[in-house]
């Protein structure tokens, strides 16, 4: 019992708790938003869209800031105040969405609907700093404060990242549900009620499972100085430098960033000021490129650039191929299910053949189930047809002056121009023909094998994240932790924004299947980039697999690290 009440009262559990309500609270208002944006504007996708691109748009220009900020401020600090943004914004947009919904035939007369206008950017403006505040939680919680309260152990760090995702995967299925049918049998005003009343106990215990977490952990009290942005780049140890790690840790430690000159400090003008979060944001991404596993954390970025997915693409994909909602509500189910068996093989696998070979394992593993998705592009009911061109749907609409299809639920499901679902029996109206005509059946061969090929990679891409997460987490220097992971987060962004890019220059479901194809080609070209960091890392070594030490683990650091854990 006494063991029970040591493990419910420890600063590890404490934090899984915390993360949990995080992202309980993060997941049900990123569907949310997305729905009441659908529901406000005519069951039109513009807002939705908008959304996106302000959200993802941030994230890249700003996350080397965000990251430098975690970086220049005390753990506490920098967790609280990111806390309190992020869930007081979450707050007043459900307040304005509220007041939006109760008032809209109001709002519309007046000032010529411009008044409406204002409250819709100012819903987005306010959802985006959340979302960015969100970003600066995960960077501090996710690649700081974990790190510090797993200490020297890296098995217990490896075991922290798994239990971590294996809260998200079910936050993921499990939030949405439920505020989805808190919004079926009541409203979106009952909606956006609750989800501000949530955010508002959730940020009062979180407030306190973080100060309980900081006082059991005297080492998060310990911050290494984060550096001037302008002294970044020299600090910046190259991947080719033959330096010796601990000559590095030195190095850094023994910088005096208060040792600069009063006279200095006072020459800095307001165009230096203005100048610095340029400086920053270029150091930044130079730091990056300098660290040793840049390779490993591009070959993650590049798998965002993907629709091979459960987001919206492939589920109005879906819907074309006659996949009903229960269907695919079943899918993603078992999508979560293999997610969390990744992050179980993620840490059988680094007890057994260490961290950098689990990637490569990983990384092997994904693209063979990869290989299914293939193969769906090629099998009966597939509608891939090269001849068709991309745009010829939507330049016809244009000449013709027809509107392009809206969606009659409030989901915000992606519709492809050449068609429209039939939410009712899960069948498929194409494009300008009778609703009440019985379509054609489709095939499900080809879209069976595509997400069975998509379920069973989220074993290896779930495995493979954590490997490049922890690479991350113990080979980053205490003081840049912030800014590197900020700009890995934008790099994840801008590859994410080209794949919806793709999507846009080729919308038919006929040209899915090439957005399949090259979708796999960014995926082998991301663990072709991890497997050249792993070469370099490992040399000879590379394909003996050995059980190493389970707490110093001395192949996870490549060559030229100069940091600690």
């Amino acid at each position: 019992l006494g063991s029970v009440i040591a493990y419910f009262t420890s600063a590890k559990f404490l934090l899984y708790l915390g993360h949990a309500l995080s992202t309980w609270g993060d997941r049900m208002w990123h569907f949310a938003v997305s729905v009441f944006l659908v529901e406000l504007y005519g069951n039109s996708l513009l807002l939705t869209a908008v959304y996106g691109l302000v959200v993802a748009g941030s994230v890249l220009l700003l996350g080397a800031l965000i990251g430098d900020w975690v970086d220049k401020n005390s753990r506490l600090k920098v967790a609280q105040t990111s806390l309190i943004v992020q869930n007081s914004s979450v707050i007043l947009c459900g307040v304005i969405l509220m007041i939006i919904f109760l008032f809209k035939t109001q709002l519309l007369t007046l000032y010529h609907g411009w008044l409406l206008t204002l409250c819709y950017i100012l819903v987005i403006t306010i959802a985006n700093i959340a979302n960015l505040a969100s970003t600066a939680t995960a960077i501090t919680i996710q690649r700081d404060w974990i790190v510090v309260v797993a200490g020297e152990d890296r098995s217990k760090l490896a075991d922290m990242n798994a239990t971590i995702r294996r809260i998200d995967q079910l936050t993921n299925i499990l939030a949405p549900m439920a505020v989805g049918q808190i919004m079926t049998f009541g409203s979106p005003m009952i909606g956006c009620g609750f989800i501000s009343g949530w955010n508002l106990m959730s940020m009062c215990v979180e407030y306190l499972l973080l100060w309980k977490v900081y006082q059991k952990t005297p080492t998060l009290a310990r911050k290494s100085a984060k550096v001037e942005a302008s002294e970044l780049k020299q600090l910046n140890v190259k991947k080719e430098s033959d330096m010796k790690p601990a000559e590095g840790v030195q190095l850094i430690v023994e910088k005096d960033v208060t040792g600069l000159e009063p006279q200095q400090e006072k020459e800095v003008g307001c165009a230096a000021r203005i100048a610095e979060p340029f400086i920053t944001f270029r150091d930044g991404w130079v730091a990056y490129y300098n660290q040793p596993v840049f390779l490993a954390g591009m070959g993650l970025a590049f798998l965002y650039m993907t629709v091979l997915g459960f987001d919206c693409i492939t589920t109005g994909y879906a819907y074309t191929q006659g996949l009903s909602g229960s269907v695919l509500s079943l899918l993603m189910g078992a999508s979560a299910v293999t997610g969390i068996m990744g992050t179980v093989a993620f840490t059988w696998l680094r007890r057994k053949c260490g961290l950098i070979r689990t990637g490569l394992i990983s990384g092997v593993a994904q693209f063979a189930c990869l290989i299914l998705c293939v193969i769906s592009v090629f099998m009966p009911g597939s509608p891939m047809d090269l001849t068709v061109s991309p745009f010829a749907d939507i330049s016809a609409r244009l000449f013709e002056n027809e509107p392009l299809p809206t969606i009659a639920s409030p989901e915000p499901e992606m519709i492809f121009s050449t068609g429209m679902p039939n939410l009712s029996n899960g069948s498929i109206v194409p494009a300008n023909s009778d609703p009440e005509m019985s379509p054609e059946p489709v095939p499900l061969i080809s879209v069976s094998l595509l997400f069975a090929g998509v379920i069973a990679a989220r074993v290896g891409l779930w495995s493979f994240d954590l490997t490049v997460t922890q690479l991350l987490q113990e080979n980053v220097i205490e003081s840049e932790r912030g800014i590197i992971n900020g700009v890995q987060n934008s790099m994840n962004y801008l590859l994410d924004l080209l794949h919806f890019i793709m999507v846009i220059l080729a919308p038919n479901p006929e040209a899915f299947g090439l957005l399949v194809l090259i979708s796999v080609s960014f995926v082998a070209m991301g663990h072709i980039m991890y497997f050249r960091f792993a070469q370099k890392s490992l040399g000879k070594q590379l394909f003996v697999c050995h059980t190493p030490d389970p707490k110093t683990a001395p192949d996870s650091s490549p060559p030229g690290n100069t940091s600690t854990v």
